[in-house]
């Protein structure tokens, strides 16, 4: 029989964490847009980026935490 956990794994963590990963580049790239058309205003859109990418980062982690359930509880 094939033990497919480490793929299960790997792949949970792989795919969990590719949309955060896009969707931090996109967030990055539209704050420093906004910063480049309104640099008085890049205080408040720093504070505004930085919380959306903790979110986004939170669910790459609850992706690694799933990941990690997979494989050593699996």
């Amino acid at each position: 029989m094939v033990n497919l956990v480490p793929l299960a794994a790997g792949l949970a963590i792989g795919l969990g964490a590719i949309g955060p990963g896009i969707g931090i580049g996109i967030l990055a790239a539209g704050a420093l847009n906004a910063i480049g058309r309104n640099p008085e205003a890049s205080g408040l859109i720093q504070v505004n980026m930085f919380i959306a990418i903790a979110f986004a980062e939170a669910i790459a982690i609850y992706a690694l935490v799933i990941a990690l359930i997979i494989k050593f509880v699996a």
